[in-house]
């Protein structure tokens, strides 16, 4: 790690604040050029320490930059990952308030529902699939604290992967049910069609990304706890969002999901 225990301490709070109070920054590594992974993730450690602090609970976790291309295109070989705390989740078709954020945008996700923790590393799909007691159709609001939407991985891993509100639901299946590679997948806004693909979108196969996660978590000594819900990653890409937009998400066999935004 390049930085000390105040810095990143320093570094979260001021993240965080950001957050709550809906106002941008530039990305950290703008005044901290040499922090390195560790750093990043020691920063969103701390920034979930200081939301349970206040009594949050985490009720699930995030992959983001789960194209191939993506990777490629960012010099990364594995997704970043995030946390999701209960004042994230909303319900199916909320109202979700504009003033609260910054800059929002919208993801179509495939979420997976743990009946078994899962632990790395050496996960791999069909662990996945065996530890999974069912899927659901998801929306992800990502909300980068970095004006603009500009930053670098490693900023935006600190930034807790510009988690800030999902919801899910539709018609809960088993993976056994459906080819999760093949589901297609349908947003709209405002009833027009905004983005189309399939689950194969995420690193070819959805639960591949819920692996990674796990063996990203084995290698800091944790796992994802039975129970968790998982969101594995946007099949499309990002779709801006304002007040007055209302969001749909409609994916083959598990049935829809939507947002309002006020």
């Amino acid at each position: 790690m390049a930085l000390d225990k105040q810095t990143i301490a320093g570094l979260a709070e001021h993240l965080e604040s950001c957050e709550l109070q809906a106002r941008d920054t530039t990305k950290i590594t703008d005044d901290h050029p040499g922090m390195d992974w560790d750093d990043a993730y020691a920063i969103q450690d701390e920034i979930l320490r200081r939301k349970l602090a206040r009594g949050a609970r985490v009720v699930g976790l995030k992959a983001g930059l789960t194209s191939h291309a993506k990777m490629k295109q960012m010099g990364v070989d594995t997704p970043v990952f995030g946390f999701l705390v209960d004042s994230f989740c909303v319900p199916e078709g909320a109202e979700v308030k504009i003033k609260e954020l910054i800059h929002p945008k919208v993801e179509p996700e495939i979420a997976f529902v743990l009946k078994h923790a899962l632990r790395g590393p050496g996960c791999h799909i069909g662990a996945v699939l065996a530890a999974t007691d069912f899927v659901l159709a998801g929306i992800e609001v990502i909300d980068s604290r970095y004006r603009d939407f500009k930053f670098d991985l490693k900023s935006v891993v600190a930034d807790n992967t510009s988690a800030v509100r999902f919801v899910v639901g539709g018609r809960a299946m088993r993976p056994d049910q459906v080819d999760l590679r093949t589901l297609g997948v349908v947003m709209e806004k405002n009833g027009q069609i905004v983005s189309i693909g399939a689950g194969a979108a995420v690193l070819g196969h959805p639960a591949a990304a819920v692996a990674a996660l796990a063996n990203h978590l084995g290698k800091r000594g944790q796992e994802i706890p039975v129970g968790s819900v998982i969101l594995s990653g946007g099949v499309t890409e990002a779709v801006s969002v304002e007040a007055g937009d209302h969001v749909c998400l409609r994916i083959q066999h598990l049935g829809s999901v939507s947002l309002r935004f006020v």
